[in-house]
């Protein structure tokens, strides 16, 4: 089901410029705040605008498969720690569709999966900002709001659903309905690697014809992936199961990151099993940058994977 909300762009400056105005207004009391609180505090704002001008798309017409709680919209977390919007207790999973003002001619359209450790959703920090960057690339984007916290299971139902109803709505978004990919950071890039080792099970019960298409992503990106090495001594997690079918890969990473062996083991098996991968690791970056200024990592996978994706 999609939910088509109608703010227009004049009614966006119009909220902005209204926003701005109170503040001015009550610059006494918003005086005691300090800047970063302020910038922070209009990101909010700005962001709560943002998405109610796209589509959304809810994935489950009806019950959504292994949730127990009434759907809902998701929570926002207190924690803002790093200027970073949270979601956490999605019980009714959606994609936010971001559609460039100028299409390129690849037919590519992307899923991104923002990472928070299964148990919230970075949502604007790997999220909605890439989705902004691949819309000025020209790529149609879509950021999926997957179940958290601590709902692995529902997450990999969602992100297959989300591929089928994108793949089922190719038209309607002028893409090529074998060039879907996949972009995710880290419990978001686990969850990539998931969709794209794990798309010939049945992870819930088909409702409709929708369920009847395939699940598996043409490319998937993977930006610090996490928890890819469960398996024994550090290596590849068992659920992840490489055949000839698995697609292609991009995957970029920084040797400091205490998550960085997932890179390594996730490249490795891929290229025991010759299926293309892409790798760069550099030798420091952290975790969680997204693509923010001012972090060497954030600078720099960005431009890698633009060249990638004119590939694909």
């Amino acid at each position: 089901m999609v939910i088509k909300v109608t703010l227009q762009k004049k009614k966006l400056n119009y909220y902005c410029q209204h926003c701005i105005k109170m503040m001015y207004i009550n610059r006494t009391y918003f005086s005691n705040f300090k800047p970063a609180s302020l910038t922070l505090m209009m990101l909010l704002f700005l962001s709560m605008v943002q998405a109610q001008t796209r589509d959304t798309i809810y994935l489950w017409t009806n019950t959504v498969p292994g949730e127990n709680e009434a759907k809902h919209a998701p929570v926002q977390s207190d924690n803002t720690k790093g200027n970073v919007v949270r979601l956490t207790n999605v019980t009714n999973p959606a994609l936010v569709v971001f559609k460039p003002e100028k299409q390129n001619d690849s037919g590519v359209g992307i899923i991104i999966c923002p990472g928070g450790g299964y148990d919230i959703l970075a949502i604007d920090k790997e999220g909605y900002e890439i989705a902004e960057w691949l819309n000025k690339l020209g790529y149609t984007a879509f950021v999926l709001q997957y179940r958290v916290p601590k709902k692995q299971k529902g997450a990999l139902n969602d992100i297959q659903r989300a591929i089928r109803i994108i793949r089922s709505n190719s038209l309607k978004y002028n893409l090529n309905n074998e060039k879907i990919g996949v972009l995710g950071f880290s419990a978001g890039g686990s969850l990539c690697a998931r969709a794209s080792t794990m798309f010939t099970l049945d992870t819930y019960e088909k409702s409709d014809h929708i369920d009847t298409l395939s699940s598996r992503p043409n490319f998937a990106m993977l930006i610090y992936p996490a928890y890819l090495d469960k398996g024994k001594n550090r290596n590849i997690t068992p659920e992840l199961q490489i055949t000839k079918e698995t697609p292609p890969f991009f995957i970029f990473g920084t040797a400091d990151d205490n998550y960085s062996n997932s890179t390594l083991v996730m490249t490795t098996a891929l290229r025991d099993n010759k299926i293309p991968v892409e790798l760069h690791l550099l030798p420091k970056g952290g975790h969680g940058y997204g693509k923010r200024s001012g972090n060497i990592a954030a600078e720099t996978w960005p431009n890698l994977a633009k060249e990638w994706l004119k590939k694909r």
